[in-house]
């Protein structure tokens, strides 16, 4: 599978594809990047949006996804994919949004391979606290990735 590594304001990313398809997104978890050092056109374009989604000048990712997960958690990712950029879900709206508990919706969460892309930053806890991230840096990237998207979303 075609591997490409960046630079991001919250730390080195790796972005894995699958037949013209994001997969993944990890913290700086692969070795190298291609072997002849060019991005497939797909994970050139990811890196595209990233960067524009941390400078503040993209709101909405338009890629083709296909997380690897259960049936379940697709449909929780789903979800998750609609709360608007720049606002948080609970995790029990998120939940009622997806037809399931809130607690199936943590589980998602922390299994999103996805993640920056499908926002599981942006799913709180009912008492407005950041709860977990599953990405390195845990809460402290959660907070860095919602601070970016309040700063961005009060301009527009």
């Amino acid at each position: 599978m075609p591997v490409l590594n960046i630079p991001s304001l919250v730390g080195p990313l790796t972005l894995v594809e699958h037949d013209g398809d994001l997969v993944r997104l990890g913290w700086g978890d692969a070795p190298d990047d291609l072997p002849d050092g060019q991005p497939t056109p797909i994970l050139a374009e990811t890196a595209r949006q990233l960067t524009a989604y941390f400078g503040g000048t993209l709101t909405k990712f338009t890629l083709p996804l296909a997380p690897r997960g259960s049936h379940y958690q697709k449909r929780i990712w789903g979800a998750m994919n609609e709360i608007p950029y720049g606002e948080t879900w609970t995790y029990g709206l998120l939940a009622t949004r997806a037809g399931t508990v809130p607690r199936a919706v943590g589980g998602a969460c922390g299994a999103n391979p996805i993640p920056i892309i499908l926002p599981c930053h942006r799913v709180i806890a009912a008492n407005g606290k950041a709860g977990g991230f599953s990405g390195k840096g845990g809460i402290i990237t959660k907070m860095a990735l919602l601070d970016i998207e309040n700063r961005t979303a009060r301009l527009l």
